[in-house]
C-alpha cells in the first residue's frame, strides 16, 4: 500500500519580498530550527528550487532525509505531498488514473500525489523500475499523461526523492533514464558528535519532529520569491573561458579509464545551471570557474557509470569527478 501524507500550502502565502536573495537565505535559519546540520544539502534543495530541477537525497536511515524536506516545504509555503515507495506501489498511485463514476456512467480522472509543488519520494529505490520510471514524463515535461490526455502539473513542481545506499536489502537501482532526471544528487552524511549531541538535546527538552508549527518552523519565502530569483539569475554573465572549463570537465569524464559512461551535454547544461544558481546566491552577478567547482559534485556524480573493475578497486564517482576537477585547468 501507499501511503499519502499531504501537507497543504498556508492559505496566505508570503509575499515576493524586496530582496529575493534574502528571502530565500534566510531559509537556512528557518530549516535549522528544525534539522541540525546538513548544511550542504539545505544549500542543494534550494539551488535545485532556483533552477526548476529535482533532487535525489541519498543517506542511510534517520539522518533527517524526510524530516529536511518537510521543513524545506514548510519554509517555503508550498504545497507537498508525500508517498512511501513500497515494492506493490503501482505506476497509477503516482500519476492518479481514471476511475468509474456509477451515477454518471463515465470515467473521470482522479489527480494522484504527484499534482503539487513539492513531492516527497521516499525511499523511491524500494520499488520496482516500472513504477519508478511513472515519474518521469512528470519530471521532464512537468505534465502527466492518461489515457492520451496530457494534464499539467502545477508551478513551481519539484520532486525531493529518498533512498538509502543501494548495497541496502530491499532496494533497487534507479535505472540510467531516472537518474538523469535529477538535477542533484545530496549524500547526507551522519553527524559529528557535536551534531548528534544537540539533536539528543532536543529532543531531551520536547521537540517534536512531527510537529514543526511548535519548534517554530514559519515560511520565509513563497513561490514568488522563487520566480523572482529565477528571473534574475537567468540575467547572470557566463563567460566564455567559464562555458569552456564546464565543457572541459565533462569532456574528460568520457576519456577516463575508470568510467564505461561519462557526462552527457545535459550533464553539462545541468553545471552551467547549478553554477548560476551558487554564483547568485553567493550576490554575484557573473559565475567564476570556483562556483563550477563547488557543484560538481553533486551535479555529475549521479550522472557517470563506473568500470566493474574500477568498483572493485575501490573507485568512486567522487573520486573520479575530484580527479578530473583536479587534472582539468581552470581558467584565470
Amino acid at each position: 500500500m501507499t501511503e499519502q501524507v499531504s501537507t497543504p500550502a498556508p492559505a496566505t502565502a508570503p509575499a515576493a519580498s524586496d530582496d529575493p536573495r534574502a528571502a530565500l537565505t534566510a531559509l537556512r535559519a528557518e530549516i535549522a530550527k528544525a534539522v541540525v546540520g546538513q548544511d550542504a544539502a539545505v544549500t542543494g534543495l534550494v539551488v535545485a528550487l532556483l533552477c526548476g530541477g529535482h533532487v535525489l537525497l541519498e543517506g542511510v536511515p534517520g539522518v533527517a532525509k524526510t524530516l529536511l524536506v518537510r521543513t524545506l516545504s514548510t519554509a517555503l509555503s508550498l504545497e507537498t505531498k508525500r508517498i512511501q515507495f513500497t515494492p506493490d506501489l503501482m505506476p497509477g498511485d503516482v500519476t492518479g488514473s481514471l476511475v468509474y463514476d456509477a451515477r454518471t456512467a463515465e470515467f473521470s480522472f482522479q489527480p494522484g500525489p504527484v499534482f503539487t509543488n513539492l513531492l516527497l519520494a521516499d525511499e523511491i529505490n524500494r520499488t520496482p523500475p516500472k513504477t519508478q520510471s511513472s515519474l518521469l514524463e512528470a519530471m521532464e515535461e512537468r505534465q502527466v499523461t492518461v489515457d492520451g490526455e496530457p494534464r499539467r502539473l502545477p508551478v513551481p513542481f519539484l520532486v525531493a526523492a529518498t533512498q538509502n545506499p543501494v548495497e541496502y536489502e530491499g532496494t533497487y537501482p534507479l535505472p540510467e533514464a531516472q537518474l538523469d532526471r535529477f538535477l542533484l544528487k545530496l549524500v547526507l552524511p551522519l553527524p559529528d558528535r557535536d551534531q548528534e549531541f544537540q539533536v539528543l538535546t532536543r529532543h531531551a527538552a520536547g521537540f517534536d519532529p512531527r510537529d514543526l508549527a511548535a519548534a517554530g518552523v514559519r515560511p520565509v519565502a513563497g513561490p514568488a520569491d522563487i520566480a523572482a530569483a529565477q528571473a534574475l539569475i537567468a540575467k547572470l554573465t557566463v563567460s566564455p573561458e567559464v562555458l569552456a572549463y564546464i565543457v572541459d570537465i565533462c569532456r574528460a569524464t568520457r576519456q577516463s579509464p575508470s568510467l564505461s559512461i561519462g557526462v552527457s551535454p545535459r550533464g553539462a547544461t545541468a553545471l552551467l545551471n547549478t553554477s548560476r544558481a551558487w554564483a547568485w546566491l553567493a550576490g554575484r552577478d557573473y559565475v567564476t570557474p570556483d562556483d563550477v567547482k563547488a557543484l560538481a559534485l553533486p551535479t555529475l556524480r549521479h550522472r557517470i557509470q563506473l568500470r566493474a573493475e574500477a568498483e572493485m578497486e575501490g573507485v568512486t564517482a567522487d573520486s573520479v569527478i575530484q580527479a578530473v576537477l583536479a587534472q582539468t585547468p581552470a581558467p584565470r
